[in-house]
């Protein structure tokens, strides 16, 4: 801050108090000095913003914020494509486990049982494995949260292993049940032991909005231990439970409702009147106009395609409703809005593609799918996945089904549909080649168990090979290994095959020892090299007639 008038004048008697003035000044103005947005003035008188803690906060407004998200879902198409857009993204046809033990004939044991295990694993027989996880990622985006619950079964329920998991809505979680318990505490329904850890879940009988339920015991609630219990919620800040994620855009979703309503009672009443009547017949002359029917009688109630008969004149007037401007980007607008609430692109909200190119579509799936990823690494698959792979692995290894109780698992989400399919497969040949990935994490992130395709892959060879297949198309492939120059070896092969069908790829050195890349051509054996290139023959092939013949 520069000195003023006043400083000046007492500078010029007294320099050194106008220079602490002029300090002391500066002092102050940095004490006041703050974030715009925590300026208290007219403009943010009606911000309400307390300080309350995130558990205060979700019990406060959580049963409300639950019950109008899926009125919403129920009764708004927005809503309704926000939830399945999102479910389908995180769950897809499934997230799909394999056991990673390193073991081969464990592991394959394992998956054998949990694929048979899978499709009972719904306590009321309904749903897979993967149908459950469907129905759970709609109810933790609708209501904000959902509760699995382990069920044990007997060995005498003829289930591949004696157990299943129940789904149950957020509702059967006792809210009221908030407080100091012993050495521990409660906090809307879930009990936590002194060190903060969970130790169980008050859960109701029956559903509280139940009909039955609400005749019977619904104000009675049990602890059940929190290790049969699986809480799936995003934890947006330390809160004990969770809140739709369609919470930031409710009354958005609201608005936009209640706006289109209005706006078609306008157009329905605009459309009633279709002309009126001036006439000058003194029974026409009233206070007000009138409609009668065929009897006589007046008519209060506008219909569309009405005409109505007015006092005096000698005119007819036809009605022309007037257009309503700026409708449709109003509605747009509110839709990027909500859009953004639910975390989702416009485009996959509306299914509207008018405004996007195949450069601009793309780019923005990229973030969206980097979000859909780290929902489904950080939240669904240790929230869910985990615990019920674990209980699966306890109830088999207490079956005696397994020797172990635990097995080591990796999870395979579902893979995202290519925009472009032959880009993303040349990308990932390409970072196949280069080293960056494997075969098997390619695999992985189609959604598929990569020792799996694997064994098909070898099968359906084998089978072929049985058949003893012939192509009379000629086949052109090139394989590119990298390899030592120093050691005599080239570092890049290309062979040209006519004849028969090759499935899989062969190579050989320059030094003329062949060696397989994972296939049965062993007798590939050099011919020629030309510019960086190994033309090689078969040798278990027909003869071919151009099989030598370097391209030119």
């Amino acid at each position: 801050m520069s000195a003023n008038w006043f400083d000046h004048a007492i500078a010029a008697v007294a320099p050194r108090a106008a220079a602490r003035r002029v300090l002391a000044r500066q002092a102050f103005e940095t004490l006041t000095r703050g974030y715009d947005g925590a300026a208290k003035g007219r403009r943010t008188e009606s911000w309400r913003a307390p300080g309350t803690s995130a558990d205060t906060e979700v019990g406060v407004a959580g049963a409300l914020l639950r019950d109008r998200m899926r009125d919403l879902v129920r009764n708004n198409p927005h809503a309704a494509k926000a939830v399945a857009v999102l479910g389908n993204n995180i769950i897809g046809a499934g997230i799909m486990p394999r056991a990673a033990s390193g073991n081969d004939k464990l592991d394959r044991k394992v998956d054998a049982l949990f694929t048979q295990w899978s499709d009972m694993a719904d306590a009321d027989g309904q749903l897979d494995f993967y149908g459950l996880q469907t129905l759970i990622c709609r109810e933790m985006v609708e209501a904000g949260e959902v509760l699995v619950r382990r069920r044990l079964r007997r060995a005498s329920d003829g289930l591949p292993v004696p157990l299943q998991v129940q789904v149950l809505e957020a509702d059967f979680l006792d809210a009221t049940k908030s407080g100091a318990i012993g050495t521990g505490r409660l906090v809307q329904g879930i009990e936590f032991d002194p060190v903060g850890k969970r130790r169980a879940y008050w859960l109701h009988a029956e559903h509280p909005g139940d009909a039955y339920g609400a005749l019977q015991n619904w104000l009675q609630s049990r602890p059940v231990p929190a290790t049969e219990i699986a809480h799936v919620y995003e934890k947006q800040r330390t809160q004990a439970r969770g809140v739709p994620w369609g919470a930031p855009v409710i009354r958005s979703l609201r608005d936009l409702d209640d706006y289109e309503v209005a706006e078609l009672v306008r157009k329905k009443t605009e459309a009633c009147v279709t002309a009126i009547v001036f006439g000058d017949d003194e029974a026409q002359q009233g206070i007000a106009p009138s409609v009668v029917d065929a009897d006589g009688n007046r008519v209060e109630q506008f219909e569309p395609g009405l005409i109505a008969y007015a006092r005096g004149g000698k005119d007819i007037r036809f009605n022309q409703p007037s257009a309503t401007g700026g409708y449709a980007e109003y509605k747009r607008a509110s839709l990027h809005t909500i859009s953004a609430g639910f975390r989702v692109p416009y485009e996959l909200l509306t299914g509207d593609l008018s405004q996007v190119n195949y450069s601009s579509i793309r780019a923005g799936l990229v973030e969206f799918r980097r979000m859909i990823d780290a929902v489904q690494w950080q939240l669904f698959i240790p929230m869910f996945c985990a615990p019920v792979w674990r209980w699966f692995t306890e109830a088999a290894w207490a079956a005696g089904q397994i020797p172990t109780p635990e097995v080591p698992v990796e999870w395979s989400p579902p893979k995202f549909e290519a925009v472009d399919p032959q880009k993303d497969a040349m990308a990932n040949l390409l970072s196949i080649r280069s080293g960056t990935m494997t075969l098997a994490e390619v695999i992985a992130q189609q959604g598929r168990n990569p020792d799996a395709v694997l064994a098909e892959i070898a099968a359906t060879n084998a089978k072929l090979d049985a058949l003893e297949t012939w192509s009379e198309i000629p086949i052109s492939f090139d394989v590119r290994l990298e390899y030592d120059v120093t050691r005599g070896k080239a570092n890049v092969y290309a062979c040209y095959v006519w004849g028969r069908t090759l499935r899989r790829t062969a190579y050989s050195t320059l030094d003329g020892r062949s060696a397989p890349a994972g296939g049965i051509w062993r007798g590939a054996r050099v011919t020629r090299r030309r510019r960086g290139a190994v033309c090689c023959a078969m040798t278990r092939a027909r003869p071919p007639s151009r099989s030598s013949t370097c391209p030119r």
